[in-house]
């Protein structure tokens, strides 16, 4: 019974069969008619213009949208805990070339504009310091929590005022959108660049970055080749993505491991770390009771000494979810 990561889940048999339909002769790269569907759809589903590609993962898909926004001399505020500070091997030094990742902190792994304001103002603005360029936040955040649309206003908000750009690395953008009950565009609000993950959630190799700041993506189709993601036969990442899109797909695998978390947290009164908003479950649980649940067939990471993480999937069988809530409460 997998509880380790969501990306340990299947490929959707609609993702499979899209890659099947694409399998006939179409211009190479970026040239096919699905890739050349993007704008248009994406731009339909946040309700304004928007330009995207693909990549084959989402480390890729943060460092080239960021790579777009941040010169090699300045830096991108973000949290301690981000994903692209803690999980992904100095890539974005190496994607941009050497600029800085400006830590801040906050609760559940979410920024905050106090602790935005705390990193970017104890910075002297002379050449012998970084100078911040981006913001980039996790949606939902490595703690697996949300950003309200309230909180994303503040921090656009914040990034305007500063003359900075906004990413949002949406791994788990899918979770964060089903959790909130809000439309896509008011799970991104005003950002310059998301990295829209669609691996997590049922997908096989293709996520995409898309950009409302539309002038950004000309440079980001050359960072993409160059960093070695325009793939020759890209019509099949793009028919996984369209696919997902197709009668919001990505929305209902994300509504299903979300509902699997919550029946999992529900079960597990004071042992919860935080919130539970996602497909995320961080408890307290010490060696013994650890070694319990996997004697009885769970697996699951050991986030630190005390904690656990359980992540959910959308093709997590209930019965297991139902099998684990009980094992917990049984503890």
């Amino acid at each position: 019974m997998q509880f380790l990561s969501d990306n340990a889940a299947r490929v959707h048999p609609k993702v499979w069969e899209a890659m099947q339909a694409a399998d006939a002769p179409q211009p190479p790269y970026d040239n096919d008619a699905l890739s050349r569907e993007f704008d248009a759809r994406f731009s339909a589903l946040f309700g304004r213009e928007c330009a995207a590609i693909w990549v084959a993962s989402g480390t890729a898909a943060n460092c080239i949208a960021l790579s777009t926004m941040v010169a090699p001399h300045g830096g991108v505020v973000c949290h301690a805990d981000a994903h692209i500070e803690n999980d992904e091997g100095g890539a974005p030094g190496f994607y941009l070339h050497g600029a800085k990742l400006l830590l801040g902190g906050g609760e559940n792994a979410k920024l905050t504009p106090d602790s935005v304001r705390a990193v970017i103002e104890a910075i002297n603005p002379s050449v012998h310091q970084v100078q911040p360029h981006a913001i980039s936040i996790t949606q939902a955040s490595e703690a697996g929590c949300v950003y309200t649309p309230a909180e994303l206003a503040a921090l656009t908000g914040l990034a305007r005022e500063r003359g900075l750009k906004f990413h949002v690395d949406g791994a788990r953008f899918a979770n964060a959108v089903a959790s909130l009950g809000v439309s896509p565009a008011e799970g991104v609000g005003d950002a310059d660049a998301l990295s829209f993950g669609f691996v997590k959630n049922g997908g096989f190799c293709s996520e995409a970055i898309v950009f409302f700041d539309t002038g950004l993506v000309e440079v980001a189709r050359y960072r993409r080749k160059r960093a070695g993601h325009l793939q020759s036969k890209g019509r099949f990442l793009a028919a996984q993505i369209l696919a997902m899109l197709d009668n919001d797909l990505w929305l209902d695998n994300a509504r299903a491991s979300n509902a699997a978390a919550a029946e999992i947290a529900a079960s597990a009164a004071g042992r919860l770390v935080n919130p539970v908003e996602a497909n995320e479950v961080f408890l307290r649980l010490n060696a013994d009771e650890r070694a319990i649940l996997r004697g009885q067939g769970f697996s699951f990471y050991d986030w630190d000494e005390t904690t656990a993480r359980i992540v959910t999937a959308w093709d997590t069988v209930p019965e297991h979810a139902t099998a684990l809530a009980r094992a917990i409460a049984a503890l």
